[in-house]
């Protein structure tokens, strides 16, 4: 909702110091959840972890309680949270999530993609139809990309819009996840691009796929192309070699110009006639935080912005669409 840019500017004048926080997980991406979450100057953090060999420091450096063991002994003894963030590998993300509604706790946030496959995350709306749970595409709240919905909406709207999601393969630690999780890497990973192009231009409503070469832990291929039309009956294109130099990118044209996020974290302006691209200053509320954090986490917590992160059922959704950009089998 680009009339709330302003709001997003704003976050750290927000007050959440009497929040209680619940964090699952115990790498990385916990730990920027919890200096996201001491931006805030909220202080009854806890962290559970199976075994909190990488963590232990940290939360002794930040004071953060710190309980080990696993989620499925430590719930049904905690207390209702204003917060539950699940940040556990991706295929126990769901069962994490369940026993956590099991346990009372109604206000979750799951980290991306919720899951692997969008019939798990279907099942999970039909059971918890009361609970606020939304996915963390943390992109979908960069303060950079609502800059740009500001610009495009004031320019008349999107042409057209291309992309790619072409991935690093060096940059992968094949230790750290499953197998699955390298078999469907376009969700596990290639879907937060996905997910950011057709949030500014509308999910697809047709769209053809082609999916070529191989790779040995990627079954469906190496090299993805396509095009469509989205809900809002704007083109897109997309291109993407994992075997092949490149970066993740979005492209958006307007009447007046086109706009790069290359990398997805800046934003670019190329005017029409000129040939030279420019960068676009926008705000930042915590520059020294993971970005769309800090946004996610005030979301959550307050309800006076009218923004709202992705939901499990438009998460299926994304889910689906990738499957037919990646040749990925539903089920």
């Amino acid at each position: 909702m680009i009339e709330n840019y302003e709001w997003l500017k704003n976050i750290e004048k927000l007050d959440f110091t009497a929040k209680k926080v619940l964090i699952i997980g115990g790498g990385e991406i916990a730990k920027q959840y919890a200096l996201a979450l001491l931006k805030f100057h909220i202080s009854d953090i806890t962290i559970i972890v199976k075994t909190g060999d990488s963590i232990s420091n940290f939360c002794i450096e930040k004071n953060l309680k710190l309980l080990k063991g696993g989620f499925e002994i430590h719930l049904s003894n905690l207390k209702k949270m204003d917060l539950v963030v699940i940040a556990t590998p991706i295929p126990i993300l769901i069962n994490a999530t369940q026993l956590c509604v099991d346990n009372g706790q109604d206000n979750i946030l799951i980290e991306k993609p919720g899951s692997l496959y969008s019939k798990e995350l279907l099942s999970l709306s039909k059971t918890c139809k009361d609970k606020k749970i939304r996915i963390g595409y943390n992109r979908l709240v960069y303060p950079n990309l609502h800059k740009l919905k500001k610009l495009i909406n004031f320019e008349g709207g999107v042409t057209s819009c291309r992309f790619t999601f072409t991935e690093w393969l060096d940059r992968i630690e094949f230790e750290k996840d499953e197998s699955i999780v390298h078999q469907r890497w376009g969700i596990g990973n290639s879907l937060h691009v996905i997910s950011m192009a057709f949030d500014i231009i509308g999910l697809p409503k047709e769209i053809t796929s082609i999916q070529s070469g191989k790779i040995e832990w990627h079954d469906s291929g190496s090299q993805f192309i396509g095009c469509g039309t989205s809900e809002n009956n704007i083109p897109f294109s997309y291109h993407a070699d994992w075997g092949s130099g490149g970066r993740w990118g979005i492209e958006i044209f307007t009447k007046e110009n086109s706009y790069l996020l290359v990398p997805l974290e800046e934003l670019y302006v190329c005017k029409k006639f000129t040939g030279i691209t420019v960068p676009i200053e926008f705000d930042v509320a915590f520059s020294d935080v993971k970005l769309g954090i800090p946004e996610e986490i005030a979301i959550m917590l307050d309800n006076t912005s009218g923004l709202d992160l992705v939901t499990l059922e438009y998460a299926a959704k994304l889910n689906q669409i990738t499957e037919k950009i990646m040749g990925y089998s539903s089920s």
